[in-house]
């Protein structure tokens, strides 16, 4: 194998890194998050166990909580590299948006075929100075979402995504 052979194989990685592409990432603070959204569930679904287990102890109220701490153990461990593997890539004429590790997805959102781009962030996020941009296409299946955004960014992306996909449906 020659040097150039070696650098095509590098470069074309496979469906999911197309080559040539140079991939932004989402905000670190998107992990903090994630992880405190988890927490709150999971000290939702603790709490009651630990009532009924300080009332009425029994040996299964410990397996939940273990099963509980296990579910928390496991997301913070997955979280951070998940957040890891999200990038987007904008293109002259489409965008290009990657999730997942295990399950990997690529998502290619056409300028021309997007409708509208919404900015979204709720409380967690605006404490965060994370958002949330989601883009609306023509076919409500292919919609697709950047989540992690710093909101500077999430501005400057609606801006440019909505200029790009007026710009593509005026010239269809």
């Amino acid at each position: 194998m020659t040097d150039s052979d070696r650098a095509l194989t590098r470069d074309a990685a496979g469906p999911f890194d197309p080559p040539g592409i140079v991939w932004s990432g989402v905000s670190p603070r998107l992990i903090t998050a994630r992880l405190l959204s988890t927490a709150i569930t999971l000290a939702v679904l603790a709490v009651p166990v630990v009532v009924l287990a300080i009332l009425f102890p029994h040996w299964w109220q410990w397996l939940v909580l273990g099963v509980l701490a296990l579910i928390g153990l496991w997301t913070v461990l997955l979280v951070p590299r998940q957040v890891r593997a999200i990038g987007y890539a904008e293109r002259d004429d489409d965008l290009l948006i990657r999730k997942g590790i295990m399950f990997r997805s690529l998502v290619v959102v056409p300028y021309g075929r997007m409708q509208y781009v919404d900015v979204q962030a709720g409380p967690l996020a605006r404490r965060l100075r994370i958002a949330q941009i989601q883009l609306h296409t023509a076919s409500a299946s292919t919609d697709a979402m950047i989540d992690g955004l710093e909101p500077a960014e999430a501005d400057r992306l609606r801006d440019r995504l909505a200029s790009r996909g007026e710009a593509r449906l005026a010239g269809l």
